[in-house]
């Protein structure tokens, strides 16, 4: 049997993470993250954002409706949630669709979990000055 390469671009990695997430998280928080796991950052940016990112199939649109989805069915992620809310606002979704993503959730993670990722979507609403019930947020 004969395997495709996975990709694992680096450099195409720390494109698309500076488009999800702006310079600054790619300057500050990875800084962070290397000081206390030297190599972890570009690990991570590397195998995800320049690897699971960069296969055919999905938008980027699609890929954070999942990603929302898997973090907040996970539960106890909070960052990461609060971070891919900013990357879902970023790439174009409104306020509203992450809601629904969230309350889609219900019947299938649970009142807990859904309420959990509501919080976190809510608090960077809030901190981005944004109402989610206008329309056109």
């Amino acid at each position: 049997m004969v395997t495709r390469p996975a990709p694992a671009d680096r450099e195409a990695g720390y494109r698309l993470l500076g488009e999800l997430a702006g310079p600054e998280t790619v300057e500050g928080t990875l800084a962070g993250l290397d000081r206390l796991a030297p190599g972890f950052a570009d690990w991570i940016v590397t195998c995800l954002f320049g690897g699971t990112y960069q296969r055919e199939g999905l938008a980027p649109r699609d890929r954070q409706i999942a990603t929302l989805a898997a973090l907040t069915a996970f539960g106890g992620v909070d960052p990461q949630v609060d971070d891919h809310v900013r990357n879902s606002l970023r790439i174009g979704m409104a306020p509203r669709e992450i809601v629904e993503v969230m309350v889609h959730l219900v019947p299938y993670v649970g009142v807990p979990k859904a309420l959990a990722g509501l919080r976190v979507a809510g608090a960077v609403f809030e901190d981005l000055g944004i109402d989610p019930a206008e329309e056109g947020s």
